[in-house]
């Protein structure tokens, strides 16, 4: 193995003769699996075989001798997590999983890219079995691998027991250049390492290609010192075309360092056997028919679509075999743990199966309005936290530094450090993409329900990743205060305007914009029960009235008739709908109006998505769309145009002050 950096020469413009020094049938193994990847581009005549072809050593050796899995029980607590970061190489995991048992048959990797297929042109975790993570999105991947690291940690250090070893896996990933140079990975990266997530071990593809040509037009860093100055343990493989020995040995020092992550940065050629292999022309294309024939041919195969050789397929389900025995030697295990720890076994598999604390909706606050107080609601989503968070072990999150703004810290829980991985709070650090991307990775790894906080016109920052959030159904709750122009005398780059409207527009995911302690109870009691959409809890710096008639049953049809519900629709001259911080402005109005005798009814509307939930009746009810509808929210008017036929809102990036 060697430990040196990585050479600088570019790679090869033409394919040269390999020698291989290992088994003859280990790179049998590893040519059936670059053969399968380059089929499926061929067959879908799109698509991706250069990474699939030059990282096929890497898939080999961890599907065959390193990760344990069971694809009988997929969702089995203790497995190996794999991440396919680089989520354009699809085709390589794709194979993996049939050659595994997942259930892929090559009838669907001939439907590979189609609609409705279960082989998508990138890994969609609700689609296909055995994938964990969507990662199409470049860095997603390794970013969502960081919350599974931090997830083993804490589970083993919260319900491991002495003579029992319930949670002692790793998360493995492959990920390419194109990874490394997305900033979502850099922020979780550096966090990764600062909490020393020693089981998580990135299979680095160095093949020093991206889409444009070379990494010398645009990627010359030493990526090897900067991960070693997060805290990793980096390692060189220069020989995986060779042999897998050196490839064997750094996986086995990566595991030995408990105390960091590595990152094994292997040296590999992009479409590997192609004509043309080293070359920018095999990311992104199938090969053409001459050049995959000669491949295969090169590889000793037959000249064959979907051909898996009966030896090569006979020896990956031998391979299954022996992992479910570790799983039913884990099955044997957790029996023994159940009856040792009836109580922490009984926690763990509500958690697993999704099913909330009992009493956690009598938890959240309900208040009347005789004992309610005028606070900012980011207080209300404090007390919300506060109340549920000792009577919901799972929930863990954290803020982009702004705790003491954001008010998230959990007083019933230390925080989640190297040395103190019992903690659940999660000191993210000024790091909003990364901080949501590691909270999909926590999610997806199951038994948790992980939160997030900074300011809402941060969540810019972090929209990519609330997106991958919203696709791949993972219900994470991002707390976003500050949320109008009213948050103070920042200016304008503080001042969200656009960012809610942005937010509603993305499908999957509630948006909550909460006027008092009653709708933001509801608000938490939707986002809980909501497991897999998203919710983004809208919260104000400044204090707002308690609304007189509201209530978290009223609430939960997403609007309401807050004020004036004693007013006829018939005779109603106009109706106020608002949000949050301006729905007392409008019952403020109101009660000015009523001076001049004109009857106003006042609408809050704190979550859009489910008051389109709602049954047309319902709506109707409410904003029936016949009598003047009047919206206001200190935020874009994009939007509101669907329930009111004028608005009152922003049109420019804020207000300056000074």
């Amino acid at each position: 193995m060697g430990l040196s950096a990585s050479p600088t020469s570019s790679p090869p413009k033409k394919r040269t003769k390999s020698f291989y020094e290992g088994p003859e049938f280990e790179l049998k193994c590893i040519n059936s699996i670059r053969a399968l990847s380059a089929d499926m581009p061929s067959a879908a005549k799109s698509g991706h075989p250069g990474a699939p072809m030059g990282c096929a050593p890497m898939a080999h050796l961890l599907w065959s001798e390193v990760m344990k899995y069971s694809p009988s029980n997929p969702e089995w607590w203790n497995r190996d997590r794999f991440v396919l970061s680089n989520g354009h190489a699809c085709a390589l995991q794709y194979t993996m999983l049939h050659l595994s048992g997942y259930g892929l048959t090559i009838d669907d990797l001939k439907n590979f890219r189609q609609m409705g297929s279960l082989t998508p042109g990138h890994p969609e975790n609700f689609i296909t079995k055995g994938v964990e993570v969507s990662t199409g999105p470049l860095g997603q991947g390794i970013s969502n691998a960081v919350g599974f690291a931090i997830a083993e940690k804490h589970f083993a250090a919260t319900f491991n027991t002495e003579s029992h070893q319930i949670f002692d896996h790793f998360t493995y990933v492959i990920c390419g250049d194109g990874c490394l140079q997305e900033g979502v990975s850099s922020e979780a990266c550096s966090l990764a390492g600062h909490l020393g997530l020693g089981k998580l071990i990135v299979l680095y593809d160095d093949n020093n290609i991206t889409i444009d040509g070379s990494t010398d037009l645009s990627f010359t860093e030493d990526v090897q010192k900067r991960y070693e100055s997060y805290g990793w343990q980096v390692l060189t493989v220069t020989t995986v075309e060779k042999d897998l020995k050196d490839l064997r040995a750094a996986i086995a020092s990566a595991k030995a360092a408990t105390d960091k992550p590595t990152l094994i940065k292997i040296r590999t050629t992009i479409g590997k056997g192609s004509i043309h292999e080293g070359s920018a022309s095999t990311h992104g294309a199938p090969l053409k028919p001459d050049d995959l024939s000669q491949a295969k041919k090169h590889w000793g195969l037959p000249d064959k679509s979907f051909t898996v050789a009966e030896d090569v397929m006979s020896f990956y389900q031998e391979r299954t075999k022996a992992v479910e025995g570790k799983f039913a030697d884990w099955q044997k295990l957790y029996s023994e743990y159940k009856s040792a720890n009836p109580e922490k076994a009984a926690e763990l598999e509500r958690r697993f199966n999704h099913e909330l604390p009992s009493g956690i909706a009598d938890a959240l606050p309900n208040t009347d309005f005789a004992n309610a107080q005028s606070k900012a609601t980011r207080q209300h989503s404090q007390a919300c936290i506060g109340n549920i968070a000792p009577i919901m072990p799972e929930l863990i999150g954290g803020s982009a530094d702004l705790t003491p703004s954001n008010l998230t810290a959990l007083s019933c829980s230390k925080d989640f450090q190297k040395d103190t991985p019992e903690g659940r709070y999660l000191r993210f650090g000024v790091r909003e993409h990364g901080m949501a991307a590691i909270c999909n990775g926590l999610f997806a790894y199951g038994g948790m329900r992980p939160f997030c906080a900074t300011f809402l016109n941060f969540a810019g920052y972090a929209l990519g990743s609330i997106r991958v959030s919203a696709l791949s159904k993972f219900g994470v709750i991002y707390v976003m205060t500050h949320d109008s122009i009213g948050l103070g005398e920042d200016g304008p780059t503080h001042q969200p305007v656009e960012m809610i409207e942005s937010l509603r527009s993305m499908p999957n995911i509630n948006v909550f914009r909460p006027a008092d302690s009653n709708e933001m109870s509801m608000s938490y009691k939707v986002a809980l029960e909501c497991h897999e959409t998203p919710s983004v809890i809208c919260c104000s710096r400044g204090g707002l009235p308690a609304l007189e008639f509201s209530s978290v049953e009223k609430a939960m049809m997403g609007a309401y008739t807050v004020l004036g519900e004693e007013i006829e629709l018939s005779a109603t001259d106009l109706i106020l709908v608002g949000s949050g911080s301006e729905v007392g402005k409008c019952v403020e109005a109101a009660a000015k109006l009523a001076e001049s005798g004109i009857k106003t009814r006042v609408v809050s509307m704190p979550c859009q998505e489910l008051f389109l939930a709602q049954s047309v009746e319902y709506q109707k009810s409410v904003l029936p769309g016949n009598i003047p509808t009047l919206s206001v929210e200190a935020s874009a008017e994009h939007g509101w145009h669907r329930f009111s036929h004028a608005q009152i809102g922003m049109t420019r990036f804020g207000e300056r002050f000074g």
